[in-house]
């Protein structure tokens, strides 16, 4: 019997009343599905000792709960989660054996990847299955936040998320149990208890040894802890959860309890840490071999009728990896395919003429443009910290946007930037424009893992099937005695993550002109805002009307020059042009000022040109100098126009150290001053 842990559970007798309904081919489908996802693992390490395939990991112990949760779903209405064991439940929601053994071989055929990721990282739009990754865990968060759209758009879709018991010390785990739980989403969590994460044993793993008890502690959350092995019970635990979300009462988690009858992959041996008499004891529990057993009792198929039916199944299988070996590898030529959106994407109306509104700080224009395109996109969501009305943020970039749009469109999320993120992602798959916001960049790592692993390469990783144009905004830097939690630099981080803009503005308009940009885009964006910047009179700007948009990758020369060229962004910029009119003075010189606003893409041929006429560059920013976003830049021109320098390339930059201090004296001594880029231009412009 399954149990329950939240509440009382139904009868024996009224199950079982439910399971009679079963027509007799149910079950039989539900064998075919397990023996097929069983033989999936032993040929493909077959073809792995072959050196045709080069990793597996297997679904052995695990397809009773599989099977018996697929059939309860409706593919192409509902939304999917799976995790790498789930091999007889992507079978049974409808990916075919021939795209299954795409995917085993790495074939470019794959729905799910296109041979880009490796076996077992399913995925198939039509079946609303979504690109899923390796990280343990980080799906979670991303079924909730699907969940999130769906309650928003007022249907009676429900998402499915599963994972090992391993996945489950995963803090995102409990974040998403939470926001689940907190909100009666639709989301069903299916654990997978095989009592091992690789090799680590469940009792080193969890408290008590139980996630379902970890589980109760969640209100609002139904728990059920049940025998995954046994299609019966699986089967109808699992109706009962799909009921429940179908009916708007909340999430549901369903520990099933299963046997792990192979290694972890094929990059593992169990042997070394499980006695021969614990893996015997598991093969007892074959939730096949519990299947047959059921078939043969209740008269559906006899011993010899399911041999003849194991045999068909596998002439099936041999036609399905004849067909998938015949298929070719992707072509070497769409490597760098789908990292981003399609160039058409970007091609929007940007403005040509001059602001010419009053001028405005920039925190204001930011405000502006989220009230502009909230307007006019109704699945734009803003939410984070603190951003919810009658606070409106901390440095009050949201402020009134609950009180015109109301609070299921601006809200306060939990602190929680995993959280954040992660919820973004799965809004965005759900058809939403997640605008959120992180309140400082200090803060943003908790939520690395979604933004690296998951928002960076969600389009590259699924073949372009997959996208999540999400838009993080951040404040960022220095020079408001924030100290060290409260003042970093962040840029040189995310530029090393291909397939997440970054825009990194200097003044009201540009931020206004690249935030309602990046609202409209269909790449996701970091969107980088200095703090000291938000009201400083150095940021003012003529406020843009509403049809102002900036592209991204198009610098502004902020001052023309022939002499020597700075290249910065930010709050640099103003300190780079108090600079130039000191050096101007001394020497008569004219300096170009370039202000690049787009960490990424990032506009090279503004850059090279300048280069090219003044053959003299200084790159200045306020980040750390050691990999700083400066170094790439500074590769990029020795590498393109080198033959034009007639000096060596000099940078400014924050010192090297932790963090910035508090203190006035120290942090004026870490950060860039006016008198370090006079000093730079000096020698510069001697050289």
């Amino acid at each position: 019997m399954p149990k329950n842990l939240s509440k009382h559970s139904s009868s024996e007798a009224e199950l079982e009343a439910k399971v009679i309904d079963l027509k007799p081919e149910v079950f039989v489908q539900a064998l075919k599905s397990m023996y097929v996802a069983r033989q999936i693992d032993n040929k493909a390490m077959t073809l792995l000792k072959q050196g045709k395939a080069f990793f597996h990991i297997g679904v052995s112990g695990h397809e009773a709960i599989q099977v018996a949760s697929a059939m309860n779903f409706r593919p192409g209405y509902d939304w999917f989660y799976p995790y790498y064991r789930d091999w007889a439940f992507v079978y049974q929601l409808g990916v075919t054996l021939e795209e299954l053994f795409y995917s085993v071989l790495g074939r470019a055929e794959c729905p799910a990847t296109g041979g880009r990721q490796m076996p077992a990282h399913f995925g198939k739009k039509e079946l609303r299955i979504i690109t899923q990754s390796s990280p343990t865990g980080t799906q979670y968060l991303q079924a909730v936040g699907t969940a999130m759209g769906c309650v928003r758009d007022g249907t009676d879709e429900i998402v499915y998320v599963s994972g090992g018991d391993g996945s489950t010390s995963e803090g995102e785990f409990h974040e998403a149990l939470n926001w689940a739980s907190k909100d009666k989403l639709p989301v069903i969590f299916v654990i997978q208890n095989n009592k091992y994460a690789i090799s680590v044993p469940i009792y080193e793993q969890t408290a008590g040894a139980s996630v379902a008890k970890i589980g109760q502690g969640f209100y609002g959350l139904d728990v059920y802890e049940i025998d995954g092995t046994d299609f019966i019970q699986s089967y109808q635990t699992v109706k009962k959860a799909v009921e429940r979300a179908r009916a708007g009462l909340g999430p549901t988690m369903i520990v099933a309890n299963v046997v792990r009858l192979v290694p972890h992959s094929s990059s593992d041996d169990h042997r070394k840490y499980r006695k021969p008499e614990e893996l015997e004891f598991e093969r007892l529990n074959d939730p096949i071999l519990k299947m047959e057993n059921l078939l043969i009792e209740r008269g559906i198929l006899t011993k010899n009728e399911i041999e003849k039916f194991y045999s068909e199944i596998d002439n099936e299988i041999e036609k399905a990896i004849e067909k998938a070996e015949q298929k070719p590898y992707a072509s070497p030529e769409t490597v760098m395919l789908h990292v981003y959106a399609p160039e058409k994407t970007r091609q929007l109306n940007y403005e040509s003429t001059v602001p010419s509104g009053k001028p405005i700080v920039m925190v204001d224009a930011i405000n502006h443009a989220l009230h502009e395109e909230m307007e006019l996109n109704p699945k734009m969501l803003v939410y984070g910290e603190d951003i919810a009305d009658p606070k409106g943020g901390v440095f009050t970039a949201t402020k009134g946007l609950t009180v015109k749009f109301g609070k299921d469109r601006a809200f306060n999320s939990p602190l929680a930037e995993a959280s954040i993120v992660g919820t973004a992602i799965g809004l965005a798959v759900k058809g939403y424009k997640p605008v959120v916001e992180i309140q400082f960049g200090d803060y943003i790592w908790p939520a690395m893992m979604q933004i690296r692993d998951e928002l960076a390469p969600f389009r590259y990783r699924s073949n372009g099937n997959w996208s999540a144009p999400v838009v993080i905004r951040v404040p960022v830097g220095g020079y408001i005695h924030g100290g060290h939690y409260h003042s970093q630099n962040i840029e040189g981080f995310f530029a090393h993550l291909p397939g997440i803009f970054i825009a990194y503005p200097s003044n009201a308009a540009d931020a206004k002109g690249l935030l309602k940009t990046a609202c409209r885009i269909e790449d996701p964006v970091l969107f980088l805002e200095h703090k000291a910047l938000y009201r400083s009179p150095q940021a003012m700007a003529p406020e843009p009307d509403e049809n102002y948009l900036l592209p991204f990758g198009k610098a502004q020369v902020k001052k023309p020059g022939k002499d020597a060229t700075i290249i910065t962004w930010g709050l640099m910029v103003y300190k780079s042009l108090e600079a130039v009119k000191i050096i101007e003075q001394k020497y008569g010189v004219e300096i170009e000022v370039i202000d690049i606003r787009t960490i990424n893409p990032l506009d090279k041929e503004t850059i090279l040109n300048s280069v090219r006429k003044t053959s003299r560059v200084l790159i200045v920013h306020e980040d750390t100098l050691t990999a700083g976003f400066g170094a790439e830049i500074s590769a990029i021109i020795a590498s393109e126009a080198f033959e034009y320098l007639d000096a060596p390339i000099k940078r400014v930059a924050g010192l090297d150290i932790p963090g910035i201090p508090y203190a006035p004296t120290l942090e004026e001594a870490a950060l860039p001053q006016t008198e370090w880029i006079v000093k730079a231009l000096d020698e510069l412009i001697r050289y």
